[in-house]
C-alpha cells in the first residue's frame, strides 16, 4: 500500500519513562478520524478523510490509487472534481474550430447540455447520465434528430478531451448501452424546374442569378453571397468556390467554404 494513514484522534508523545506512547489528541471524538495521504505523479500531496471505524476503507482507497498509478490510469481527484460546464467552457476557448463554429457549439452546449450535465463533476460521469441526456433530447419537440446528434457530438468531444487531459479514465459515451439520438429518415424531394423558374421570376432582377448559381451549380447560400466575379472562368467553363459569407454574432464576414474545402464547379 502506497501512502500513509494518519489517525487524527491519537498522537504519539514521550511518556515519563522516555518511551513513546499513544494518547488522545485534541480532536478526539470529533470530525473524520482517518486521513489517507499520498504523493501524486506531479509531486504534490493528495489526501482524503474517512470516519471512525473506516480505516480498512482508507487502506483500500490508497491501494486502488497505487494500482491506478501502476496501470497508467491515475486520475487526480481534485482535478476531476471540475464540473462539466467549467471544463467545457475552458475547452471551447482552446477549440481550434473557426469562430462561427465555436459560437454555434457554445450555444448548443449552453442551451441543451449544461442544464442537464453542467453541474456534474467529471469524475462522477457514468453511462446512465449520457442515456438521460439522449432521452431528454429525443423527448424535446423543439430539437430535431439531426440537431440532437450535433449536441450529443459536442458533449462527446468535451468528454474525449477530458480523457486526453487525464480527468476521466474513459469516455462514458463509448459504453455499449449509450447510443446517439436517432435521426429521422426523410426523403429529399427536389424542386421541379417549373418551381425553380417561378421563384426566379418572383425575385428582383439583381437576385435572379442567385437562383441560377444555386440550382445550376449546387452552391450553398453563403457561397453564393460570397461569390466574386473573378471566381467565374467562362472560357474554361469553371466556377471556383473559394469563400463564403457567414454571420458571426450578427455581423457578415468572409470565411473559407464549409470545412475549408475549396472546389471547382463546372458551369
Amino acid at each position: 500500500m502506497a501512502g500513509h494513514i494518519q489517525d487524527r484522534w491519537y498522537k504519539t508523545e514521550p511518556g515519563p519513562d522516555g518511551e513513546q506512547r499513544r494518547v488522545k489528541s485534541d480532536r478526539y471524538g470529533s470530525g473524520l478520524r482517518y486521513r489517507a495521504r499520498y504523493v501524486g505523479p506531479d509531486g504534490t500531496e493528495k489526501s482524503k478523510s474517512f470516519p471512525d471505524r473506516q480505516k480498512r476503507l482508507a487502506e483500500n482507497w490508497l491501494t486502488n490509487i497505487a494500482s491506478d498509478m501502476s496501470r497508467g490510469q491515475y486520475i487526480d481527484p481534485r482535478a476531476a472534481r471540475v464540473t462539466f460546464k467549467g471544463y467545457a467552457e475552458k475547452w471551447l476557448r482552446a477549440h481550434s474550430a473557426d469562430l462561427s463554429s465555436q459560437i454555434v457549439t457554445e450555444q448548443r452546449l449552453r442551451l441543451h447540455a449544461f442544464p442537464i450535465l453542467g453541474s456534474r463533476p467529471l469524475d462522477s460521469f457514468r453511462p446512465e447520465h449520457l442515456r438521460d441526456l439522449v432521452s431528454a433530447l429525443e423527448s424535446n419537440p423543439g430539437v430535431s434528430g439531426a440537431y440532437a446528434r450535433n449536441i450529443y457530438g459536442d458533449v462527446r468531444a468535451v468528454l474525449s478531451a477530458a480523457v486526453d487531459d487525464g480527468l476521466l479514465p474513459r469516455n462514458p459515451c463509448s459504453a455499449k448501452s449509450v447510443r446517439p439520438p436517432s435521426v429521422e429518415r426523410r426523403r429529399v424531394i427536389p424542386w421541379l424546374p417549373s418551381q425553380v423558374q417561378a421563384v426566379r421570376r418572383a425575385l428582383p432582377e439583381r437576385y435572379r442569378t442567385m437562383v441560377d448559381t444555386g440550382a445550376g451549380c449546387g452552391l450553398r447560400q453563403g457561397e453564393i453571397v460570397g461569390l466574386a466575379e473573378d471566381a467565374v472562368d467562362f472560357e474554361a467553363g469553371i466556377l471556383r468556390v473559394v469563400r463564403q459569407v457567414k454571420l458571426i454574432q450578427g455581423k457578415a464576414v468572409f470565411a473559407p467554404p464549409k470545412c475549408g474545402k475549396e472546389r471547382d464547379v463546372p458551369l
